[in-house]
């Protein structure tokens, strides 16, 4: 934390528990209660970082990382509403064929994943569900949407919102 232009540090202690704006390394999976693995940062050379809060974990993913230290390993077994949350069928739209073929595209085979740009410019991805001859349907729920999944984290290191640097020695 800077105060007055002077930075404040903080020794590495393992006692240090994850709280909203922590700064976090960690690895972790996530898979569905089959045991199918759909994510796993183990592999990787160094764990992940990232800031509790800021939007790039799921908040049920974030609300079982609170209260951990540095060495702690968790695992925990997320409902759809805290994970990729409930599958919507308002989120299933059908497409007339000639659509695709007017746009240069073949007609999609079922499990082909596409992009669609919304109506404000961004890009949505859905999975081809249904083909016949006159309409395509596509799924644009998240592929995890209204299932249940485990996730295993072990957290490598935490640093306290608000420090800008750690103490060595």
């Amino acid at each position: 934390m800077t105060q007055n232009n002077i930075t404040t540090f903080t020794n590495p202690n393992e006692d240090t528990r994850i709280a909203q704006g922590s700064q976090v390394a960690l690895h972790f999976s996530v898979s569905l209660e089959n045991g199918i693995e759909i994510d796993n940062t183990r592999s990787y050379p160094e764990p992940v970082s990232l800031v509790i809060g800021d939007g790039n974990l799921l908040e049920g993913f974030e609300k079982a990382l609170l209260g951990l230290r540095a060495g702690d390993r968790r695992t925990v077994h997320l409902p759809p509403e805290d994970a990729f949350g409930p599958w919507n069928p308002e989120n299933v739209q059908s497409f007339d064929t000639v659509q695709f073929v007017k746009a240069g595209d073949t007609t999609p085979e079922i499990g082909t994943m596409m992009e669609f740009q919304d109506k404000g410019g961004g890009t949505l991805a859905g999975v081809v569900k249904a083909v016949n001859d006159d309409k395509v349907e596509v799924d644009f729920n998240h592929p995890l949407a209204g299932r249940n999944v485990v996730f295993e984290v072990e957290i490598a290191k935490v640093t306290p919102a608000g420090v800008s640097g750690v103490k060595l020695g």
